[in-house]
């Protein structure tokens, strides 16, 4: 069929690969920091296309047929009438916008009136949330807002020469905070709550579209947000669940329908497919094992995987609740973390290491039976982020999430998701594809771990950390 490109715009850098349309095999990659320094959360747009010119560069893209585009999400590039930026980009997860979020929350009347309007309730870092931060404290630029975009959006706007059309996908128009997954269609009436009025928006297309034909004949696919992009890229379907393991955790699963959570445990996105991908959220995953690491005075979190090693499955009954920084999942903000279980034979260096490991997982484990209690099918749990790798979460892993784990070798899966969508809008064009079926790529490279025998113990463990759970925080998942 061809060669086609995915390029991902993260926060801190632009990474492209292009590959072949047939078969998704990486062929050539380019990759260029953005020119910022640190993680502001106001960033030039500008940044972004310097950074994909400087990652393109070399002849990278000749022959390139078809190019898709990922990024970051919740970065919202408010626009006048005549195209330009009002101000730069407002990204990231925005502290500044809390206060913002909660007066969302009450002037809609609850966190149950989000869920039901849109599939999930406004958090600092959400777009929405960030246009009621703006009329606060910048009133002159909400005033002047137009036209609202997120950052693939603009991309691709820009990459397309600007047109009058502007386009989205429904994979990040369910990030926004005023598109319903359910509906799948615009609450423009909650872009008038949060901005003070009413503001252009993209046209949602659909996930084999293109969102246009550059003047040199290059196809632009809809292109989507980088969850949803690295779910594509990593090939997960009905009946898989992908566990993120950042600082904080994220659980997230394919599944046919919208979930409305009253809640609000649940964010209900779309995928880059046509299905959509509920996530759960947990504020406490790897900072976990930092934390322990730190008290412990281990140098990394190698070390403190070799030393739970030396523990056995429960920990000799040491029990970490890991709610360092409040947990919200469960809801409970304002609480803290709690170690269980202490007797003479337990207080070792090595049982803590242990117990810091399963309660992590257990957390992420409470989050996975969100989905499963609404109905979501998990048979299979790729585990992603660096802390995949470690012993420690690769024995305990599969018996404690009930399912096989796999843990794909690491990779740019959101810019090999970009890339694929790419060659389906490709293939579609040239009827050589069905819009309903994307390109059946090759699936990511993995380990495959299996709970087998230690299914039983790692429930143990997880029965264990329920107990506590439900003796210290009583009720802490009835809704």
């Amino acid at each position: 069929m061809g060669i086609v490109a995915g390029l991902d715009s993260s926060p801190d850098f632009t990474r492209i690969v292009v590959c072949d349309a047939d078969t998704g095999a990486v062929l050539k990659q380019g990759y260029a920091p953005h020119p910022v320094e640190g993680r502001p959360s106001d960033v030039d747009p500008q940044a972004w296309l310097l950074s994909l010119g400087e990652a393109a560069g070399g002849g990278l893209l000749e022959g390139v047929q078809a190019i898709g585009v990922s990024s970051q999400q919740n970065a919202v590039v408010p626009l006048d009438s005549q195209g330009n930026t009002v101000r730069p980009a407002l990204v990231g997860g925005d502290k500044r916008a809390q206060v913002a979020a909660a007066d969302l929350v009450d002037a809609l009347g609850g966190r149950e009136a989000w869920a039901q309007a849109v599939g999930c309730v406004p958090q600092a870092a959400q777009p929405i949330t960030k246009l009621r931060w703006l009329v606060k404290n910048e009133p002159d630029a909400a005033a002047r807002t137009a036209v609202l975009l997120q950052a693939h959006d603009w991309l691709v706007w820009q990459l397309l020469g600007r047109p009058v059309r502007r386009t989205t996908d429904r994979g990040g128009a369910s990030g926004t905070g005023y598109w319903s997954a359910t509906t799948g269609g615009y609450r423009t009436d909650l872009v008038e709550l949060a901005l003070g009025h009413q503001a252009m928006l993209p046209e949602v297309i659909g996930p084999s579209d293109a969102a246009g034909t550059t003047p040199e004949g290059l196809l632009i696919s809809a292109g989507t947000g980088e969850t949803m992009a690295a779910a594509f890229g990593l090939g997960i379907g009905l009946g898989d669940a992908v566990v993120s393991l950042g600082a904080s955790g994220s659980v997230m699963a394919v599944h046919p329908e919208a979930l409305v959570d009253n809640t609000g445990m649940i964010t209900s996105l779309a995928d880059a497919t046509g299905m959509h991908l509920p996530v759960v959220t947990t504020l406490n995953a790897v900072r976990t094992l930092r934390g322990t690491s730190e008290l412990l005075g281990l140098p990394d979190l190698e070390s403190l995987s070799e030393l739970a090693m030396k523990s056995t499955p429960g920990a000799h009954g040491l029990v970490l609740l890991p709610y360092l920084e409040g947990e919200r999942t469960p809801s409970l903000p304002h609480t803290a973390g709690t170690l269980a279980g202490l007797r003479r034979e337990s207080m070792k260096a090595e049982h803590l290491a242990r117990a810091a490991f399963e309660g992590m997982l257990c957390g992420l484990a409470d989050a996975l039976d969100v989905l499963r209690g609404r109905g979501v099918e998990v048979r299979r749990v790729f585990l992603l982020g660096a802390a995949a790798e470690l012993a420690a979460v690769q024995a305990a892993a599969p018996s404690i999430f009930g399912a096989q784990v796999v843990v794909p070798q690491p990779a740019d899966y959101a810019a090999r998701g970009a890339a694929r969508q790419a060659a389906w809008a490709l293939g579609v064009s040239q009827g050589t594809l069905d819009p309903r079926n994307p390109p059946a790529w090759q699936g990511a490279a993995a380990q495959i771990l299996e709970p087998g025998e230690d299914l039983a113990v790692g429930q143990a463990v997880r029965q264990q950390f329920v107990s506590v759970r439900e003796q210290t925080h009583p009720g802490a998942f009835r809704s």
